[in-house]
C-alpha cells in the first residue's frame, strides 16, 4: 500500500499559551513508515490543534539577542535639574498623574533644557505616570524604549515595571521580547524574600523568550528556577517538558509534566487558572510524548513499536477526563495508538464514539482514513472501497468551498480583511456554506487567536479612556504620542491577529487536502490488492486469520457485551469495541 504516512505527536498547550497560552509547537516527528499501519497522530482538526508557543513575533520584535552595555556607551550622570523639571517631580511624588505626566513630557523632549540625565529620569518617571494612568500602551511604548538602551539610567528598574505590564496587557504585546533584552544577573537583582514571586515570573519571561529563539537548555534553566510555590510555576514546568521534547529527551519531558499533575494534585497552588485543563493537558501530552518514543523505524523504515512506552501512551490518554474540551482529542490520537498495536477492536470503536450525535461540531476527517486503513489492512476491499468513497462525496466538496472562501483574501494586504473575517466567524455573522461553517469556526477557534482579539479589545478600552480625557491632555503633544502608540499597536495587532488566522486556516485546508490525497492512495492500493499486484512490504502488512483473532470483542470479569443498535447512549460514550476479522488469504 503506498500510504506511507508521518505519525506525528504535538505536545500540548494552550498556548493554551497557557492562558497560560500554551502555545504549541509540533514535537518529535517520526520518519514515514512504508506500512498501511503509518498514519500521523496529531491533534485532530486543525481547529483543534494545541498551541504551546507563540509564532514569531511581527512588528518591531525581532527576537534579536539583548544589547550589551559595553555597545552603548557609559550612562549618562543627572546633573542639576531646572526649576521646571524639579516641578515635574514634585507632582509625580505627589501622585499628581495627569499633571505630572505633561509635565515630565516636557522635560523628556528637551523643552527645559536639562541635562541628558534628567531627561532620561524624565522618560522613566512619565512611563510610570502614564501606568498610573491606565494608558498601559503608551507606557509599554516608553518602557520599551528603555529596554533597547543598556545604558539608560534606569535600564534595570524597568525590569520591574515590564513584569508588572506583563499581567495588564495580554501575551501578543510580546512583552516576552523586552525581557529578553535582559540576563540572569539582572533578573537575580529581586531574588530577595520581599520579592521573590517576581523573581519567579521573570525567570519565566525570560525563559518563554530564550525557548521561542530555540535556545531550549537556557529555556530549562530559567524554568527550572521557577519555585513550585509561584503561580508560574505550573507554566515553566510546561515549557520545561516541550523544551526537552524538543530536545529528543523523553525522560525528563515527562517528568516534567508528571511535575504539572503532581504540584495540582497537592492542593497547593494558589492563583493558577484552569487546573482541571492544566491536568488534561498535561497528560494528554504525557501520552503523546511516550507514544513518539515507542515508534522507531528499523533498517528497512519499517515500524518497531515499544509495546511498553505504547502501553504508557494509552494509559495517559486514558487519564484524560471525558468532560474535557480534548477528551476527543485523546480518544482519537489513542485510537492510532490501538491501531499500531493491532488492536483494531478499540481503535473502530473509538471511531465510533467520535463519530456519535453527542458531539455534532466535531471535526475528525482522518478518523474515516484511519477506519479505511484498518479494513484493508484486513482485506476487506469493498468495505473500504465504499468508506474512502464517502469520505470522497463527504470531504471533496468541503475541501472546494474551504478554498474558494480563501480565495477572497488572495493576494497583499490582506491580514486585516482576514482579521474582519475572523470577527464576523467569532460573532456568527459570517457569509459561510453551511457545510464548511463548524469546520471554519473550529480553524479560527483556537485560545492564540482569541488572545490576539482579547489584545485588540484592551487597546480599543484603552483609546476609550483616552477619549475621556481631559481635552488639555488629550489635545497635547504628549497625547498625541500616546494616541500614536495605541494606533500603531493596535494596527500591528489587527495584522498579526488576521495572519495568525489566515494561517490557521490555510493549515486546515492543507490538512484535508492531505487526507483526500490519502483517501485517492487507498484506492490505488485497493485496486493493486484486487489485482493481486499489492507491493511486496505492504502485503507482507496485512492481518492473518490468526492475528485476527485478537479482534474478536468477547465479555470478561468486568464488561459485558451489549450490541450496538443504532442509539448510542451517554455512559458507553468511550466504551464501544467493533469485531473485525480478516480475510487475507481466503
Amino acid at each position: 500500500m503506498r500510504l506511507t504516512l508521518l505519525r506525528k505527536v504535538l505536545i500540548a498547550s494552550a498556548t493554551c499559551m497557557l492562558s497560560v497560552s500554551l502555545a504549541t509547537s509540533p514535537a518529535m516527528a517520526q520518519k514515514k513508515p512504508k506500512t498501511p499501519a503509518a498514519k500521523p497522530a496529531k491533534p485532530a482538526g486543525g481547529s483543534q490543534a494545541i498551541e504551546l508557543d507563540e509564532p514569531e513575533a511581527h512588528g518591531d520584535a525581532q527576537g534579536a539577542p539583548a544589547a550589551k552595555a559595553a555597545d552603548m556607551g557609559p550612562a549618562p550622570v543627572a546633573g542639576q535639574m531646572t526649576e521646571q523639571a524639579a516641578q515635574a517631580k514634585r507632582l509625580f511624588d505627589g501622585e499628581k498623574w495627569g499633571d505630572a505626566a505633561a509635565a515630565l513630557y516636557r522635560v523628556y523632549k528637551g523643552e527645559t533644557g536639562d541635562d541628558e540625565g534628567n531627561k532620561q529620569l524624565a522618560q522613566y518617571h512619565l512611563a510610570i505616570a502614564l501606568y498610573r494612568l491606565k494608558f498601559y500602551q503608551g507606557s509599554y511604548g516608553i518602557f520599551s524604549e528603555i529596554a533597547d538602551k543598556p545604558n539608560h539610567m534606569k535600564f534595570n528598574e524597568t525590569l520591574l515595571w515590564l513584569a508588572k505590564l506583563a499581567t495588564d496587557l495580554p501575551e501578543p504585546a510580546d512583552i516576552v521580547e523586552r525581557v529578553g533584552k535582559y540576563n540572569d544577573s539582572q533578573i537575580d537583582k529581586f531574588n530577595n524574600p520581599n520579592q521573590r514571586e517576581l523573581f519567579w515570573q521573570l525567570n519565566y519571561l525570560l525563559g518563554r523568550y530564550k525557548y521561542r529563539n530555540r535556545q531550549y537548555d537556557d529555556a530549562l534553566r530559567l524554568f527550572g528556577k521557577v519555585d513550585r510555590q509561584s503561580k508560574y510555576y505550573v507554566r515553566g514546568q510546561f515549557f520545561s517538558g516541550i523544551s526537552n521534547v524538543q530536545l529528543r529527551r523523553s525522560i525528563p519531558a515527562v517528568q516534567s509534566f508528571q511535575r504539572i499533575v503532581g504540584a495540582i494534585d497537592s492542593g497547593e497552588l494558589e492563583g493558577l487558572e484552569d487546573e482541571d485543563r492544566m491536568r488534561d493537558l498535561a497528560f494528554l501530552s504525557m501520552a503523546r510524548t511516550y507514544y513518539s518514543a515507542s515508534v522507531r523505524l528499523d533498517e528497512n523504515n519499517a515500524p518497531t513499536i515499544d509495546s511498553a512506552k505504547l502501553s504508557a501512551a494509552v494509559k495517559y490518554w486514558n487519564k484524560v477526563d471525558q468532560g474535557s474540551e480534548y477528551w476527543l482529542d485523546a480518544l482519537f490520537e489513542q485510537s492510532w495508538a490501538y491501531f499500531m498495536a493491532g488492536d483494531y477492536a478499540h481503535a473502530l470503536g473509538n471511531v465510533h464514539t467520535i463519530e456519535s450525535p453527542y458531539f455534532p461540531n466535531s471535526y475528525y476527517p482522518e478518523a474515516e482514513i484511519l477506519k479505511a486503513v484498518i479494513y484493508f489492512a484486513n482485506c476487506q476491499y469493498d468495505d473500504a472501497e465504499t468508506i474512502v468513497a464517502k469520505f470522497q462525496t463527504k470531504y471533496q466538496p468541503m475541501y472546494d468551498d474551504l478554498n474558494k472562501v480563501l480565495k477572497r483574501f488572495q493576494g497583499e494586504d490582506q491580514d486585516e480583511p482576514f482579521y474582519k473575517f475572523l470577527k464576523e466567524v467569532r460573532d456568527g455573522k459570517a457569509d459561510l456554506p453551511p457545510r464548511i461553517k463548524i469546520v471554519v469556526e473550529n480553524a479560527l477557534g483556537d485560545r492564540q487567536l482569541l488572545r490576539h482579539l482579547q489584545y485588540v479589545q484592551v487597546l480599543d478600552d484603552e483609546n476609550k479612556r483616552f477619549n475621556k480625557a481631559p481635552a488639555a491632555f488629550r489635545d497635547s503633544a504628549l497625547g498625541n504620542d500616546v494616541k500614536d502608540a495605541m494606533q500603531l499597536a493596535r494596527d500591528i495587532a489587527v495584522r498579526n491577529a488576521g495572519q495568525l488566522a489566515r494561517e490557521r486556516y490555510q493549515r486546515n485546508l492543507d490538512e484535508l487536502n492531505e487526507h483526500l490525497r490519502d483517501s485517492a492512495k487507498i484506492l490505488i492500493d485497493i485496486t493493486s490488492a484486487k489485482r493481486n499486484q499489492l507491493d511486496a512490504a505492504i502485503a507482507g502488512s496485512q492481518v492473518t486469520a490468526q492475528e485476527s483473532e485478537r479482534n474478536i470483542v468477547k465479555p470478561d470479569e468486568e464488561h459485558v457485551i451489549w450490541p450496538f443498535d443504532g442509539e448510542y447512549w451517554r455512559d458507553e460514550l468511550g466504551f464501544y469495541r467493533q469485531t473485525i476479522t480478516s480475510k487475507c488469504g481466503r
